[in-house]
């Protein structure tokens, strides 16, 4: 690596990638129709012991998401779970620049030695594929129970065509069987196209998937699924904290069917929340006329969950000399 592209990477990357984020989160939140009656709604909540709990609930989300990053770097290396926290900040702070948050391993791999960074995007890609997979599985199974089990609250399938809903509902089971092949047989899928020999450059920074165990795997699904409960849990909290009152059991599936809606929309971070506001609007207004309300939340869900955890990165990578040796980390 040349001396100016070091000076680059430690110097100005992380101060540009704050002002950039700045200014676009500015531009997108004053853009939001209604902004200042959502905004005075989320203060109203402020002295409520719920909505500091939603609050510290962020710190548990990135948490197990720093674990479960933890187990999955640890066949190159160890970090700390500090670090490793420090490592998932990071990449959120790029994420929100690019499409479908493809650009976390971008800040993760900055805590990461310089001989590991190609062979840890594998691991990332591992991670995301684990988390992805638990969001449709569980968006699909909301799908199926409002089609078959909750015949009241059929409404849900009046928002589009029937024949669309059933493709969809379809194409999920297919991914999601799909996925789960692909995951805990990953191993078995290196291995088979190791010897193919146009390949050998791309499978030999696959090769470390194939070191994973199936107890391995189940764990860091396990973590994938705890994560998922707490982004679950926080929406329903803030739900009830900005007085929309819509039954847990309903509340629960439907927000199972909006963050399946979310992970197959294509976004860019910091342009997701009009996205947002739009899908959770247009379900949950099914079950409850207080539109304000459900904005609100999902103003608030999206600064708690992805505004402050990027802004901390961005100011974290301010800190990073990328081009240190592991130990200076640990």
């Amino acid at each position: 690596m040349s001396k100016n592209i070091k000076i680059f990477l430690n110097y100005i990357l992380g101060p540009l990638l704050f002002v950039l984020l700045t200014f676009n989160l500015y531009k997108q939140i004053a853009r939001q129709p209604d902004l200042s009656l959502r905004w005075l709604q989320i203060k109203s909540t402020w002295h409520q012991p719920a909505f500091w709990f939603v609050l510290l609930l962020m710190f548990a989300n990135w948490g197990v998401e720093a674990r479960k990053w933890q187990l999955l770097i640890r066949p190159l290396e160890r970090l700390t779970f500090i670090t490793a926290f420090k490592s998932v900040f990071a990449g959120c702070s790029i994420t929100m620049l690019t499409p479908n948050r493809i650009g976390e391993y971008g800040g993760r791999i900055m805590y990461v030695r310089e001989e590991n960074r190609l062979k840890s995007i594998s691991l990332t890609i591992l991670g995301s594929m684990s988390q992805l997979f638990i969001t449709i599985i569980m968006g699909t199974t909301g799908l199926i129970l409002f089609k078959y089990y909750y015949p009241d609250n059929r409404i849900m399938y009046q928002l589009i065509p029937e024949l669309a809903g059933d493709i969809l509902l379809y194409t999920c089971i297919a991914i999601s069987v799909v996925l789960m092949l692909l995951y805990l047989r990953v191993g078995l899928l290196i291995r088979s196209i190791t010897g193919i020999r146009s390949l050998n450059n791309f499978t030999r920074y696959l090769s470390l998937l194939s070191s994973f165990s199936r107890k391995q795997l189940l764990r860091i699904m396990f973590l994938s699924f705890l994560r998922y409960m707490v982004f679950i849990l926080q929406y329903i909290l803030l739900l009830k904290l900005m007085q929309v009152n819509i039954a847990l059991g309903t509340c629960f599936w439907v927000l199972t069917i909006f963050y399946l809606v979310m992970t197959l929309a294509p976004t860019i971070g910091f342009t997701e929340l009009p996205v947002r506001a739009a899908a959770s609007v247009t379900l949950l207004q099914l079950f409850s006329k207080n539109i304000l309300g459900i904005q609100a939340a999902s103003l608030g869900i999206w600064l708690i969950n992805l505004v402050l955890p990027a802004l901390i990165g961005s100011i974290l990578i301010f800190g990073i000399k990328i081009t240190k040796e592991r130990n200076e980390y640990n």
